[in-house]
């Protein structure tokens, strides 16, 4: 549900603390166009009010009496989906339980003001309202992901498919017969490398991609012939907590990136928060730490351009959802060295922004919904492979 442009945007502020609903619907109600239509007292009672008012977007605490953020999270996204953006303490101190949260479909999140003086207030109000503004424009079509499911996605075992080089496999997926044969997941780099390289595919993600990306990342299968890099927008502290929980549910490896590490297929490399994610001409990772990029950092721009440099044809840009344009220079760059891009389709994406902007350069090669989308980076692989063996790369 998205609010109706002219209207007051209704907001429902979900908090134990009644200071701190006072100080929230202060903020809240000074901001034209933006009023609160209810106030909860604890999860349980945040769950029953969103259910009677059907607000446009809720304020979400975590730490809360009877049923605490996450589980009225959960209830919300899963039975009367509504933008929740999660305002707490424990986004500023703990990155596993807000990232929690958004797994289960919040948002975004903004750190709880400490104190009720003007200073406070004044230093999260920008960024408190600059997100439930973007949450209101919001149209939620999807429900709550427990991590089990995602655990039981990583956990499948590989099938094998006739139509695919010796020693590939793709990962199992819902729907296939459990009798199929299985095969022992070939080792890394079974498909070898061409000329001394091997695909490299980017994803770029903003807001909705924690939980957008607990859903792409396990299809990847351990023996993937390729090196992933992920730019999330997300803090430095997240990024560590991140890496963690995508490597808790995923066949591939995962990890942080590392500054001066080289790319090895078969693994996933997550972007620290702190720095922009760089592929220089022989193949190893740097870390800039520099300022902002085009207002981003990181900045998946700059991934996407150092990688098509590398990659060529081999290169692979996926740009999922997302708020802003960061992107937008990086897949013209991989089309202009002959690689390929992805971009999520709208109905699949929590904010149709980063991707649609990519799509509008026309450089986008397949506009896909989620699940679409691992297929057709294999697709593409395998092409390349085919290509190579031909001399048509």
């Amino acid at each position: 549900m998205t609010a109706i442009p002219g209207k007051k945007v209704r907001v429902l502020i979900v908090d134990d603390s009644a200071f701190m609903r006072k100080v929230l619907n202060s903020i809240i109600t000074s901001e034209p166009g933006f009023e609160v239509c209810g106030e909860a007292r604890d999860g349980r009672d945040g769950v029953t009010q969103a259910q009677a008012l059907n607000p446009d977007v809720i304020t979400m605490d975590i730490n809360m009496p009877q049923m605490d953020g996450l589980q009225a999270t959960e209830v919300i996204m899963s039975s009367n989906p509504r933008p929740i953006v999660i305002v707490s303490s424990e986004s500023r101190e703990g990155a596993d339980i807000t990232l929690k949260a958004l797994e289960l479909g919040a948002i975004d999140f903004v750190a709880k003001p400490s104190s009720g003086v003007d200073l406070d207030m004044k230093a999260v109000q920008d960024d408190l309202m600059r997100k439930l503004r973007m949450a209101a424009k919001v149209r939620v079509v999807r429900t709550a992901v427990k991590t089990k499911l995602a655990q039981e996605i990583a956990q499948s075992a590989p099938r094998v498919d006739p139509s695919l080089p010796s020693g590939y496999s793709r990962p199992k997926t819902e729907g296939m017969d459990s009798s199929s044969p299985i095969k022992t997941a070939a080792p890394v780099n079974s498909l070898g490398t061409i000329n001394g390289k091997f695909p490299v595919v980017v994803i770029a993600a903003s807001t909705g991609g924690p939980a957008t990306l607990m859903k792409l990342v396990p299809l990847f299968p351990k023996d993937f012939p390729g090196a992933v890099l992920l730019v999330q927008h997300m803090p430095a502290s997240f990024t560590p907590q991140f890496s963690q929980q995508l490597a808790d549910i995923a066949q591939i490896k995962v990890k942080e990136a590392s500054a001066g590490e080289i790319l090895q297929s078969g693994l996933l490399y997550v972007c620290p928060g702190s720095a922009h994610l760089r592929v220089t001409a022989t193949g190893r990772i740097t870390l800039d730490e520099s300022g902002r990029i085009n207002n981003y950092r990181p900045c998946c721009d700059v991934t996407l351009e150092t990688m098509a440099a590398f990659a060529g044809p081999l290169g692979i840009a996926v740009v999922l959802t997302g708020m802003g344009n960061d992107g937008v220079k990086g897949v013209q760059t991989v089309k202009a060295n002959n690689g390929h891009v992805i971009a999520q389709d709208e109905a699949t994406s929590v904010i149709f922004g980063m991707n649609a902007e990519c799509i509008r350069t026309g450089a986008v090669d397949q506009v896909l919904p989620l699940d679409s989308i691992y297929p057709a980076i294999e697709k593409r692989v395998l092409f390349v492979y085919g290509a190579s063996k031909v001399g048509a790369l």
